[in-house]
């Protein structure tokens, strides 16, 4: 839902918008938070401050208009700010330390970041679903071709036209794919 929507639905409904706000930005925050919270903080302080993020944007959304146009990005923001701020008061109130050596640091780390293979996924959902509202056959042509690799002349097999008709249908079928996903906020 797209923040035009969510401040359409506001004016409509408040309790509705901030029921909305949860369901489809909720689980995005909480990877967020517990990225940020999880070697410092309990159970508690991630949903303490899942809690906090919410409260901020329910509060400014009534007012500010300036984050309607990329309302991810925003609550994006405000989550990573909120968490760290817990982070730095968990961290001072918890300041007793211990010492790990640079070796076995090393064998902690990862790149792995839960914030960002959420959006990922969250991206890839968004253009499954796309494509599929786009109908047969030109779901399965992308899907065959741009998912599974396949050739124009394994698709037309498929879906039983010429090869040429399949890379005409393609080419329209993601014309129409780059207009949804534009009319989505997501840009290729």
């Amino acid at each position: 839902m797209t923040g035009t929507e969510l401040k359409e639905l506001f004016h409509e409904s408040p309790e509705e918008c901030h029921r909305e706000l949860m369901r489809e930005y909720g689980k995005y925050v909480y990877a967020i938070v517990f990225n940020k919270l999880r070697s410092c903080g309990t159970q508690e302080d991630v949903e303490e401050c899942f809690c906090d993020v919410f409260t901020e944007i329910f509060l400014k959304f009534e007012y500010d208009d300036s984050m309607i146009n990329n309302i991810k990005a925003y609550i994006g923001t405000v989550a990573k700010h909120k968490a760290i701020d817990r982070f730095r008061s968990l961290s001072a109130a918890n300041s007793h330390s211990v010492y790990i050596d640079e070796e076995e640091m090393a064998g902690l780390v990862s790149d792995f970041r839960v914030d960002d293979h959420f959006e990922s996924s969250e991206l890839r959902r968004i253009l499954i679903q796309n494509i599929k509202e786009l109908g047969e056959p030109d779901s399965t042509i992308l899907i065959q071709k741009f998912y599974y690799n396949r050739k124009s002349a394994e698709i037309a097999k498929t879906v039983s036209m010429t090869a040429s008709s399949v890379r005409s249908r393609c080419t329209r079928a993601m014309e129409k794919l780059r207009g949804k996903l534009a009319e989505a906020g997501i840009t290729v």
